[in-house]
C-alpha cells in the first residue's frame, strides 16, 4: 500500500445499510469519487478483496461487484499476480496541437517509445493521398508503441515525405523535435477518430485482452503554407485515453 494512503481511507468506503441503494453500488460510487477527486491517483493500489471486505464490513461478493464495475469502465485496472490499481485516464483537448512527448510531460507523465519499425519505403496509396505526394514517392515510416510512465497506451505509425525528413536516423525520442530542427513545424491538423476493436497483433503490444475497445485515429498535420507535413495512424487504449472537446454556443446578433 502506498505510504500516503491509510487503511482509514478505505474503511470510510463502508456503505450505509440504511441507504436503499445496493451496497456494491454505494462502494463503487465512493471509490469513483476518490479517483475523480484526485485522492486516489493513477497507479495507486487498491486493497485485496478480502482486506477491503474486512475494512468495510461487507462481503467479498459486494467488494468484487464494486471493483468489477470500476474495472469495466476503465477507472481501475487489474494485473494478474499484482492486484488492482487506479488506472487513471489521460485527457487530450482536441483544440491543441502538440507532439506526444510534449503533451505527456505537460500532464505530468514521462513519455516513452518502444520502436517497432524505423525505416524508409514507398508511400502507399492512402499515405500518398494524405500527404499530397506522388504514389510510391519515398517516405520515412516510424512505427512504435507510445508509453506513459512505462505503460503502453498507443501504437503509432507516423509517415513523412523524405523531402522533409531525409532519414529516420534524424528522429530520436520526438518526431516533432526532429522536424523543428529542420524548421518544419505544423500549425494545424485534421484528426479523424473512430471506435474499433484491438487486432490480434496489437493486443499483446498494448497489454490488452481481446475483445478490447480502442480509438483508431488518423491525423494529418499541415504547415503554414497549407502543405501536408505528416500523417499518423494510431490505435489508442480506450480505457486510458480520452479526447475532450470544448463546445461554445454560437454568438447571437448584437453580442
Amino acid at each position: 500500500m502506498s505510504s500516503r494512503i491509510s487503511d482509514g481511507l478505505f474503511a470510510a468506503l463502508a456503505p450505509d445499510p440504511a441507504n436503499r441503494k445496493p451496497l456494491y453500488l454505494q462502494m463503487e460510487e465512493s471509490l469513483r469519487f476518490l479517483i475523480e477527486g484526485g485522492t486516489l491517483r493513477r497507479g495507486d493500489p487498491i486493497p485485496a478483496e478480502r482486506d477491503l471486505a474486512t475494512l468495510t464490513g461487507v462481503s467479498r461478493v459486494t467488494v468484487r461487484k464494486a471493483l468489477a464495475s470500476l474495472v469495466a469502465t476503465g477507472a481501475l485496472t487489474q494485473r494478474v499476480g499484482a492486484g488492482t490499481f487506479v488506472a487513471g485516464r489521460i485527457e487530450q483537448p482536441l483544440s491543441l496541437l502538440l507532439g506526444f512527448s510534449e503533451d505527456m510531460r505537460a500532464r505530468g507523465y514521462e513519455p516513452g517509445s518502444i520502436w517497432l519499425d524505423k525505416g524508409t519505403g514507398s508511400a502507399t496509396p492512402d499515405e500518398a493521398m494524405a500527404l499530397g505526394i506522388a504514389p510510391s514517392a519515398p517516405v520515412v515510416r516510424l512505427r512504435r508503441i507510445r508509453t506513459a510512465d512505462g505503460e503502453p497506451i498507443a501504437i503509432e505509425t507516423a509517415v513523412v515525405s523524405r523531402h522533409d525528413l531525409p532519414s529516420p536516423d534524424l528522429v530520436g525520442e520526438s518526431l516533432y523535435a526532429a522536424l523543428k530542427d529542420r524548421d518544419l513545424l505544423p500549425v494545424r491538423a485534421l484528426q479523424r477518430i473512430r471506435a474499433g476493436l484491438v487486432s490480434v497483433q496489437d493486443a499483446p503490444l498494448l497489454g490488452l485482452t481481446r475483445p478490447a475497445a480502442i480509438l483508431q485515429i488518423e491525423r494529418r498535420s499541415f504547415l503554414a503554407d497549407g502543405r501536408a507535413l505528416e500523417v499518423t495512424f494510431s490505435s489508442w487504449r480506450a480505457d486510458l485515453y480520452d479526447f475532450v472537446v470544448e463546445l461554445r454556443a454560437p454568438r447571437t446578433e448584437g453580442e
